[in-house]
């Protein structure tokens, strides 16, 4: 049964054997190319207009908003000699315009009621601003549309930055700068404190949790949308990795993508992200109990009432811990049952750590750096889909390692907590 079910899977493009390593390699780099070059890719390549040659000077305070999600972060960072970092009057609150509609001022008047009792602590502010925007040489960033549920209409097509300086200015707060970063670029730059004590040679940051991205360094030499931007000789990119669509799909995740809400968008997101994973394994689930003597009765007609599938209640199943498992865990199915599930999505979890692994390996090798075995690359991991997924870490970096030794490459992988805030505050601290 087991040997059937794995060929099946192979056959639907699950399994991770369905691949070729080297051929998604070379696709992730031909899109990256294209998209720096400014041509049709499924890879965005957006520059962020920061990069990684400061020194994170220490002791220097900065203010950090971290907005990108259900709540607003806001407070005073500083790093030490050591490079650890200190944050101070540290305050949460609900994002505004996620329970209801808010206007643009009142937006602005959130932020600035918390930044005004620290405004003899910062100068600048980095500003992790989580939502789909145009990044601008000037470091500021013009909000494309918001997502995640947000109801601030009146700020779509506006720049961000400027807008949080007029507020500032109009409460007495002159002479201040803003700098506007996503999280991934805001991961990436979470690496530099540490990777400035091993003498990393370039940084990576790098996201799977309920969608993915990645960021990399990249020469300004390759970027044609750089707008006139005349800052160091390289700078971070917002690969937007998630819309990876240079490689082939098996029809059970055409058919999920064209259920979707975007179809055609985010294709790789959606083989390797948290929230997809659960969603392809019950599609699976489910074209694999038509087959004969697969399933029990009664998990076959359970499967056939399902409408969704909870990716933490399957894993959960998979690690056989004692976390809530759902109704996986019920008398709706049997051991055998079980046994069948778990292979199933064993496959799409080695898939996806096949596929986050190549995502990785062409970020190294798209930079140009980490040949020489004392300054490796620093890649920062971020994400609760690589780190609480059963096994996920251990997979990836099996998957990862031969390939970077075949090429002659070395990295170092690194966990930064609060990794937004982080980043936020060393872009505050060096981009200008």
């Amino acid at each position: 049964m087991e040997q059937m079910i794995n060929a099946w899977l192979k056959d639907k493009m699950v399994s991770a054997e369905a691949y070729n390593a080297d051929s998604l390699l070379a696709g992730f780099l031909d899109e990256m190319k294209k998209g720096l070059a400014g041509e049709c890719s499924s890879l965005a390549m957006i520059p962020a207009y920061v990069g990684t040659e400061g020194q994170v000077p220490p002791e220097k305070s900065v203010a950090v908003i971290d907005a990108g999600g259900t709540n607003l972060r806001i407070c005073v960072a500083k790093f030490t000699e050591a490079g650890e970092i200190k944050l101070s009057a540290f305050s949460k609150q609900p994002m505004p315009g996620r329970d209801e509609e808010v206007s643009a001022a009142d937006f602005y008047k959130v932020l600035v009621d918390a930044l005004e009792p620290l405004k003899d602590d910062f100068e600048h502010i980095g500003f992790c601003f989580s939502y789909p925007t145009n990044i601008l040489p000037d470091f500021d960033g013009r909000l494309l549309h918001w997502t995640k549920e947000i109801k601030i209409p009146e700020l779509v097509g506006s720049h961000i930055g400027s807008g949080l300086i007029e507020a500032l200015e109009e409460r007495g707060m002159t002479g201040r700068k803003v700098v506007i970063l996503n999280d991934t670029v805001a991961c990436l730059l979470a690496g530099l404190a540490q990777g400035q004590t091993f003498n990393a040679s370039s940084y990576i940051g790098f996201i799977l949790g309920t969608g993915t991205n990645t960021a990399i360094v990249e020469k300004n030499e390759n970027i044609v949308k750089l707008d006139g931007y005349l800052g160091a000789g390289s700078q971070v990119i917002n690969v937007e990795s998630g819309g990876f669509a240079a490689f082939k799909r098996g029809p059970l995740d055409l058919e999920l993508d064209e259920a979707s809400e975007n179809p055609g968008g985010h294709v790789f997101e959606k083989t390797i992200s948290g929230v997809y994973m659960g969603s392809i394994t019950l599609k699976l689930l489910k074209s694999l109990s038509k087959e004969d003597g697969v399933f029990s009765d009664v998990g076959t007609q359970s499967l056939a009432d399902m409408n969704e599938l909870s990716t933490i209640h399957i894993d959960n199943l998979v690690a056989d811990n004692d976390r809530d498992k759902g109704m996986l865990d019920t008398g709706a199915f049997t051991d055998a049952d079980r046994d069948v599930m778990k292979l199933v999505f064993t496959a799409v979890v080695d898939r996806a750590a096949l596929l986050t692994a190549v995502n990785i390996l062409a970020a190294v090798v798209k930079g140009g750096a980490g040949t020489d075995p004392e300054r490796p690359v620093c890649v920062n991991i971020d994400g609760s889909t690589y780190y609480k997924t059963f096994q996920m870490p251990e997979k990836v970096q099996g998957y990862l390692q031969p390939m970077l030794q075949k090429r002659g490459l070395h990295i170092r992988c690194i966990q930064v907590e609060d990794a937004p805030v982080v980043g936020a505050a060393i872009a505050g601290l060096t981009a200008f």
